[in-house]
């Protein structure tokens, strides 16, 4: 056969690709999407690309061309002065008008202060209830009404004996700095400096209270200013005492969560410092009142004990001089009665104030304060010299909580630079 086409049953050329077939038209007449050829995105969409790119702004450059990033920070030489003074005035008027509040408000605050530090050394008696059983709120009602209690009687006890003691020894002491006279030293210091005739006329003209409060007006005034102090400081400790663990919880969220376990260490701790040193010093004004009250009535000095117990306690309060004070007030009346009494005495509150120093406050204060002497000293001196005796006890705790923030804080933040 001469035709051209294959022959039944034969097989084509595997060389011979097979012709293409004809892409079948549906029923319509129409060609199916799968085998439309893909075309460019149509015109009314490509014109509002365009608009789009050239009405963006156009991003700052980032580099100079040779690989690094130029700073676009803008120096302060290159604002306004008028704007630089502007907010300058406004920063120094606003500093100012903090400083002068907190001054004007000193007061306040150093009660604030104060009431704050009662309610710490308060806090363990009511921990302690709370352990038990009992709810926060009845636990510090109980231990405000047993303090209180506790004040009003020894107040009761005291207040009648010592305020009698008191009239007598102020009474009798211009005797008292006669006798001084038969001492031949003193006898030739007073003649020469004239100071035992100084003392009595102090003691006899009425300048005591005048220079002490300013006249009958000034003692008024003073009286005032005590009762307001000590309604304020109550209510303050109660209120303190009531929310503590909420005022410790506002403290805690104003730290970073990535920080808080360790701001609610750091202020756990000057918590317990400054709450351990109040109530540790009510123990150590305890125990040198109950020593001075024994002594005076073993010595002989029983018709003065109890007046000289509260002189002793109440300079107990004040860090570092108030027992040299109390030992040369207590000196003198024990001089005025005899030299041998007096030498006794002051021998013996010499012996006591270092065993107090060396023994018993490092005792007490050896878990909740530890300061070294000269920061004590120099913390009791600043605060005395600002706040006067409350600042004078509050300087020490104050002085511990810094500390405690320069060896957990500063010190470490030093060692990883």
């Amino acid at each position: 056969m001469t035709s051209s086409e294959p022959e039944a049953g034969a097989t084509p050329d595997a060389e011979t690709p097979p012709a293409p077939q004809p892409v079948r038209s549906s029923a319509s007449g129409r060609t199916p999407a799968s085998a439309r050829t893909p075309s460019g995105p149509p015109a009314t969409r490509s014109w509002l690309r365009k608009w789009r790119r050239t009405t963006q702004p156009t991003p700052p450059d980032l580099n100079d061309g040779l690989g690094t990033t130029l700073d676009r920070r803008t120096s302060l030489l290159d604002r306004n002065p008028f704007q630089i003074g502007f907010f300058l005035a406004i920063g120094g008027m606003a500093a100012f008008g903090v400083v002068t509040l907190m001054v004007s408000l000193r007061t306040v605050i150093v009660l604030v202060m104060l009431s704050l530090a009662i309610a710490l050394g308060l806090n363990p008696a009511v921990e302690w209830l709370h352990h038990r059983g009992i709810r926060r709120g009845l636990a510090v009602l109980m231990v405000a009404l047993g303090l209180i209690g506790l004040i009003v009687l020894a107040g009761w006890a005291l207040v009648p004996v010592v305020t009698e003691q008191v009239n007598r020894l102020l009474f009798q002491a211009p005797g008292y700095l006669e006798n001084l006279r038969q001492n031949p030293q003193i006898a030739a210091l007073d003649a020469q400096w004239k100071v035992i005739d100084r003392a009595v006329s102090f003691l006899t003209s009425g300048e005591l209270i005048s220079s002490l409060f300013g006249g009958l007006l000034g003692a008024s005034a003073v009286v005032a200013n005590t009762v307001f102090s000590v309604i304020v400081t109550t209510v303050l400790t109660l209120y303190f005492l009531t929310t503590l663990p909420t005022i410790k919880e506002v403290i805690y969220q104003l730290a970073p969560a990535s920080r808080r376990p360790r701001v609610k260490y750091l202020a756990s701790e000057m918590f317990k410092r400054v709450g351990g040193y109040v109530s540790g010093l009510f123990l150590v004004v305890l125990i040198a009142m109950t020593v001075a009250f024994l002594f005076l009535n073993i010595v002989g000095l029983a018709q003065y004990a109890l007046a000289l117990t509260v002189v002793v306690g109440m300079f107990a309060f004040v860090p570092l001089i108030g027992t040299t004070i109390s030992m040369i007030i207590v000196s003198i009346v024990a001089f005025s009665f005899s030299p041998t009494t007096g030498l006794i005495t002051l021998i013996f509150f010499l012996a006591y104030q270092q065993f107090d120093a060396y023994v018993i406050q490092p005792r007490i204060f050896s878990r909740s304060v530890q300061i070294p002497a000269v920061l004590v000293m120099l913390a009791a001196i600043s605060g005395g010299v600002l706040a006067g005796f409350v600042g004078a006890v509050l300087a020490i705790p104050v002085m511990a909580a810094l500390l405690l923030l320069y060896r957990e804080v500063l010190l470490p933040h030093l060692d990883r630079s």
